[in-house]
Parts: C-alpha cells; sequence; structure tokens
C-alpha cells in the first residue's frame, strides 16, 4: 500500500466523534446506551429556522453561493456580533465555513509556519492540537488546573510565549470545563498580549449562549478593542440554536486573513451549504428569547446532574457557568478494581468501565489534556439524567 503523508503522524480522529459511532454501534447491537459524550443537544431546531430552510429549497437557493459565505447571511452575522458584543464588521471581515471547525483550520492553515507555536490552554477542545499539527506548527498547552478554575493566568501566558508563538486560542465558556472568562480575567490576558503584537488571537465562542449569568460570555475584541486588527471572532449556529448537523460556522478578523481563509476554502469545500445558510440567517435574525429558555432548562440539568455527581462516592465537580459539561473529577476511583477483577488505573480505564458495566458513554479528561478527570454532557432530558446518575452511583459503589 502507498504511504500516506508525514503529517498524519500523530494525528487522531475527534475523541467524541469515535465515542459517538460507539454509541450507535452498541444501540445498534441492542444495548441500553446513555450517551453523555458529544456537543449534541437534545433541543430540536426551532420551527422558524427549519421553515426559513424550507422557503429558500422551493425559492430555488439550490446553488453555489459566494465562497465567503451569502450577503443576507454576512449581513446577519455583522448584526449578531453588533447586537451581542458591540463588534462592528465590514462585509470583508466575515467569512461563512462548514461550520466553526472549518474556519479554525482556515485560519491556522493561512498563517502557521512549519515549527511556528500555539498556545492552548488545557483542558482544551481535542481537535485544536491535531489542527495546528495539521497546518505545521506546534502545540503548546498550558495546565489550568481547577484550583484556577480550568481558566488562563496572565503570568501563565506570559511564561508560555516564545519566540515562535503565532496564536492564542482561547475558547469562552471553554470546552469541556464549561469555566467562562470574565472581562476583568480577559483584561488581564489583554494586557500581556498587547506586550506581544505578533500574536495572533484566536477566540473561539461558539457556546457563548451556553451561559447561566444571563449575557453573551464576553470575547477578547470587545474587552479590548487594541487587539481587533490580530483577533479572529469565531462562532456559529450549532449550539446556540441546536443546528448541529447544519454545519454553518462563522468568523470575523481583519480583511487580509479573511481574503486568505476564502482563498483556502476555495480550493477545499467551498462555500457552505446555501440552504444552511438561509436556516441560518432565520436563527440570527428571528427571535432570540429562546436562548434564555434553553439555557434556564440547561442550567436546571446542570444543577441536578451536578448534585447525583457529587453523591456518588470518589466522585466531585463543580456546577460550570457555561457549556452543557460537567468535568467529573475521578481520582478516588484511580487504583480501585471492577467487579470483575480490573484495575483502574487512568480516566480511560474508568470511562471503559462506565461504558461495559453501566452503559454510559462519557469522554476520558485524557483527551482533554487533564486526568484524572472525565466529562459528561447534561444536554439531556431529565429522567435520562436521573437514569445516568443511577447508574453511575451502582457502577461506583462497585468499585473496590
Amino acid at each position: 500500500m502507498p504511504a500516506l503523508s508525514p503529517r498524519m503522524h500523530g494525528i487522531h480522529a475527534s475523541p467524541a466523534s469515535i465515542l459517538r459511532r460507539r454509541a450507535r454501534e452498541l444501540l445498534a447491537a441492542g444495548r441500553d446506551i446513555i450517551e453523555l459524550s458529544s456537543g449534541n443537544l437534545d433541543f430540536a431546531t426551532p420551527d422558524h429556522v427549519i421553515a426559513a430552510a424550507h422557503a429558500a429549497a422551493l425559492r430555488g437557493e439550490t446553488r453555489y453561493t459566494d465562497v465567503d459565505g451569502t450577503p443576507d447571511m454576512k449581513r446577519a452575522v455583522r448584526a449578531a456580533l453588533l447586537r451581542d458584543h458591540r463588534l462592528s464588521y465590514a462585509q470583508d471581515e466575515i467569512i461563512v465555513c462548514n461550520g466553526s471547525t472549518q474556519a479554525l483550520f482556515n485560519a491556522l492553515q493561512a498563517t502557521l509556519a512549519l515549527g511556528d507555536e500555539v498556545i492552548i490552554p488545557a483542558p482544551y477542545w481535542a481537535p485544536y492540537l491535531d489542527q495546528v499539527r495539521l497546518s505545521g506548527g506546534t502545540p503548546v498547552t498550558v495546565p489550568c488546573s481547577q484550583n484556577n478554575g480550568f481558566k488562563l493566568r496572565a503570568d501563565d501566558l506570559r511564561t508560555a510565549i516564545a519566540a515562535r508563538t503565532r496564536w492564542l486560542i482561547i475558547n469562552n465558556p471553554v470546552n469541556p470545563s464549561g469555566a467562562v472568562y470574565s472581562a476583568g480575567e480577559l483584561s488581564a490576558i489583554a494586557a500581556v498580549l498587547l506586550q506581544h503584537p505578533d500574536i495572533w488571537i484566536l477566540a473561539d465562542g461558539l457556546y457563548e449562549h451556553m451561559v447561566f449569568g444571563g449575557i453573551p460570555a464576553p470575547t477578547l475584541s470587545a474587552i479590548e478593542p487594541r487587539l481587533r486588527p490580530r483577533t479572529l471572532t469565531i462562532s456559529g449556529v450549532a449550539k446556540s440554536y441546536a443546528m448541529m448537523g447544519w454545519r454553518v460556522g462563522y468568523a470575523a478578523g481583519p480583511a487580509a486573513l479573511i481574503g486568505a481563509m476564502t482563498r483556502i476554502q476555495s480550493q477545499t469545500t467551498n462555500s457552505a451549504s446555501s440552504i444552511s445558510q438561509a436556516a441560518a440567517v432565520a436563527a440570527l435574525d428571528g427571535p432570540q428569547d429562546l436562548l434564555s429558555e434553553r439555557a434556564s432548562i440547561l442550567r436546571a440539568r446542570r444543577d441536578r446532574f451536578a448534585e447525583i455527581v457529587n453523591d456518588c462516592v470518589d466522585l466531585s465537580c463543580e456546577p460550570p457557568e457555561g457549556t452543557f459539561y460537567l468535568l467529573v473529577a475521578c481520582a478516588g476511583v484511580i487504583s480501585k478494581r471492577s467487579p470483575d477483577g480490573k484495575l483502574i488505573a487512568t480516566d480511560r480505564d474508568f470511562a471503559a468501565y462506565l461504558l461495559d458495566h453501566a452503559d454510559l458513554v462519557v469522554v476520558a479528561g485524557e483527551d482533554f489534556g487533564l486526568s484524572p478527570y472525565i466529562r459528561v454532557s447534561f444536554a439531556n432530558p431529565l429522567p435520562v439524567i436521573e437514569e445516568a446518575g443511577r447508574r453511575l452511583k451502582r457502577t461506583c459503589d462497585a468499585l473496590r
């Protein structure tokens, strides 16, 4: 067989995608699986969004669009950024992509040279690292402990910056921890970045409306306007409007960078789906009260699941400020054994134990650069959360 490219060394499939497939296989085999691992929400895409997609299809809007997005979609993105963050962008400072993941990929491809470094706070969303590697760069992870709320401190950022640093990726709210950076915390980080004018900033705000404080999570360009000329603000409709499968994300930043990202997109996926863009326009332009309504539902689920977890022997968690994930500390189960005698030596072993003995699919903290933890999703109806909790408690009690 011909060889694969050397750039594939160390590149992995997304852990969540692997687990989603595994869960589907087990469900098809008749297992009573509860899936707590993925970024899928159980909310429905809003009716008016689906209606807008249907109407666009009936109008014949089924052809290729401009590579960087339809004019109407870019207008809607500009309006949303102004409404939510008081950020004003021109039309040529916006790109619409096939999900926010592609926006990240385009940006790194457009800017990284071989050996350039990208600072990534840990715990992190795993694809950040492999996208940096695919672009020829080197990920530099900075541990952010639970004592610091799983957030990057300004002093730790200052220490991590080196001669080859080209990007800082900062995720707010943070997947997987659910931590939310305050305006003050971002201001401290901004003060460090102002001293290093050659560093790009990628502000990933995909979960910006999945917060429990009543307002969208702040973003760096809004906190420190002097960073705007080198900040790429990324978001999308996947989480806020339960449009995971519609695959529409967007980025706002300096025109030169957006232009380079557009050229890359023209040679890879080309434009996002015309129908999905019409749907996304309806989501961004339409009623926004569903955002707070759904955040309230998620908050109730968060509180109940955190209560259940903290009632399990050897497990603990802090209720997160955002997203729909709990990061569960599981140091207490390490070195114990399952009823069939298997040693739980790592959080990955614990995740495997929960799958084998409780039909629960969770993600090992190792996949996020933080052990020993597991990540569980509370984007499930309360009866499912209650059943997951019963299984979790039962299997923890069975460890010896």
